[in-house]
């Protein structure tokens, strides 16, 4: 393999990068909970794994603005398997949510 190939896929003994972190919590979460996971909002690396948080669609709704998000925390161990995962907040798609900073 070359150094290129290596740093995409991860040899062994080496760590997944940031955007394979990232790829793998969202493809794990919306296969354990059958939800669309749409984005991750925030994103830590630290010496036992990675935390994010993830934003799924909980419920489709017409208009797209009256639509049910939810935000997941999301646990994965330093590979980037994940440990666990748990919701921490709902809200419609058109409302922010001033209790966080930066809502408005």
């Amino acid at each position: 393999m070359t150094e290129k190939t290596n740093q995409k896929t991860g040899g062994a003994g080496e760590r997944p990068t940031p955007m394979e972190v990232l790829r793998a919590a969202r493809d794990q979460l919306a296969e354990l909970t059958g939800m669309t996971a749409e984005s991750v909002s925030s994103f830590e690396q630290r010496e036992d794994g990675w935390t994010l948080e993830v934003e799924v669609l909980e419920l489709e709704r017409v208009p797209d603005t009256m639509s049910l998000l939810a935000s997941y925390q999301v646990e994965l161990d330093p590979d980037g398997q994940l440990t666990g995962y748990r919701r921490v907040r709902r809200y419609e798609r058109g409302r922010s949510d001033a209790r966080r900073p930066g809502g408005r």
